[in-house]
């Protein structure tokens, strides 16, 4: 019986690296996390970016594999750890948008020449929202 739970953890564990290296493959590629060290004026800081989206990635795939291990740090440490999670994911999304130039392209099919900050602030807000809806409704996904 553990001869199945040594594969399947294998199986994940080589499957999660391949799904997070694609990922960080489209970051590299699109040039994202320099362009977040740019913007923030951090630029001289960017092997720590590198090496802490690289540690965050490997940290966040074995603890989704292996989900059954507690780790008792607190609800000071999960809400730091949320914060966080949340100001990367949206960092990255922004990123990936300017990017792309999807925002001024948006704005451009909008006619829209004011109010640009106002449009990311509720784009991020609205964002925010849905986040703190299934954080506190509970997310099943079987229903």
């Amino acid at each position: 019986m553990w001869i199945n739970h040594v594969f399947l953890g294998f199986l994940g564990l080589a499957f999660g690296l391949s799904v997070a290296s694609g990922s960080f493959a489209i970051a590299v590629k699109l040039g994202i996390i320099p362009e977040m060290a740019s913007k923030s004026g951090t630029a001289k800081r960017i092997l720590t970016y590198e090496n802490a989206t690289i540690l965050g990635g490997i940290a966040g795939n074995i603890i989704s594999v292996f989900s059954q291990i507690r780790f008792p740090a607190g609800h000071i440490f999960l809400a730091i750890f949320g914060l966080s999670a949340g100001i990367f994911v949206g960092c990255m999304a922004v990123a990936l948008a300017e990017i792309i130039n999807a925002y001024p392209i948006l704005y451009r099919r909008m006619k829209l020449k004011m109010g640009l900050e106002w449009m990311v602030a509720t784009i991020a807000i609205g964002k925010m929202c849905g986040c703190l809806f299934y954080f506190f409704q509970g997310y099943d996904a079987t229903a």
